[in-house]
């Protein structure tokens, strides 16, 4: 058993630690039931919630919530309209983001399949160097797809 202080009064009986709590007017808290014998600690309870709920907070400020952002594209997609495309892809994936690629097609662009993979397989080499292929390309009916995601940090 411990004190507020963190001092050790040793093992002794749920009722003598009971009445050590009561005389200093605080809770006697289980904070390792499963030891052997289980662990208890003498500090007011309240105090101890509102410090719990504290560090739970900061924790969850500190993640990262990751997103999936869409590039949407064509095949006849300019080559100015590629790069500003492919900075936001960039800014994203370097945010720690994933982005997802994908090259809709129209009606007779549908024969030339081969247009939007190299569009995708160019854009897979210009961000190499910071993300890694999460999923490949592949087609989906009229649409083909493709995940980056960040490269771990080393």
């Amino acid at each position: 058993m411990l004190d507020e202080d963190g001092n050790q009064f040793g093992i002794m009986s749920p009722r003598e630690a009971l009445q050590i709590a009561r005389e200093r007017e605080l809770d006697l808290v289980e904070i390792a039931p499963n030891a052997t014998p289980p662990v208890c600690k003498i500090i007011d309870y309240g105090k101890y919630r509102y410090e719990q709920q504290k560090r739970e907070k900061a924790q969850r400020k500190n993640q990262h919530q990751q997103q999936l952002k869409e590039v949407r594209l064509h095949p006849r997609t300019d080559t100015h309209d590629l790069n500003f495309k492919k900075r936001h892809a960039r800014e994203w994936i370097e945010q720690g983001h994933k982005v997802k690629f994908s090259v809709f097609f129209k009606g007779r662009e549908m024969a030339h399949k081969d247009i939007g993979r190299e569009l995708l397989k160019s854009i897979i080499e210009d961000m190499a160097d910071i993300s890694k292929v999460d999923q490949a390309v592949r087609m989906d009916g009229r649409n083909m797809h493709m995940t980056l995601s960040p490269e771990k940090k080393k």
